[in-house]
């Protein structure tokens, strides 16, 4: 019974800190920079590619080391969770409602996103105890 406590409190301990450490990561990324960039007529978002993309390598990265201890829920679901408020509470002001749109693609997208990548940790890490399961996806693809 005890056993069956620690690994509830640790998934919910890493699902707290990955949603909290994504979240982060778009504050971080995403959260300073506020300003449209207009180029004549045409308003762009105000967001650069550079950002966009540290984001996401910032987010895999926490994926892969939550899903490669084994707490392959809480990765998926604390970084779409993390990345759906950080959205959305950056967003909300929007007066139109589309913004809503966004938040959703973004809640979708990290789900998918990250429910594959936590599948893919979990085939190439292999079963617990078994020698060098991960070498077994490697040797099958070769």
């Amino acid at each position: 019974m005890r056993r069956v406590l620690r690994i509830l409190l640790l998934q919910v301990l890493s699902f707290v800190l990955l949603a909290g450490a994504v979240a982060g990561a778009w504050a971080a990324w995403l959260g300073w920079d506020q300003e449209r960039d207009e180029f004549g007529d045409i308003e762009a978002d105000p967001y650069e590619a550079w950002q966009v993309g540290g984001l996401v390598l910032s987010v895999l990265v926490a994926v892969v080391v939550v899903a490669y201890v084994r707490h392959f829920v809480p990765a998926v679901l604390g970084s779409t969770t993390g990345l759906t408020f950080a959205s959305f509470y950056d967003w909300s002001e929007d007066a139109s409602g589309l913004f809503a749109v966004g938040v959703a693609l973004i809640l979708m997208g990290t789900f998918v996103g990250s429910a594959l990548v936590a599948v893919a940790v979990g085939a190439l890490r292999g079963e617990p105890g078994e020698p060098g399961a991960g070498r077994q996806v490697f040797t099958a693809v070769r």
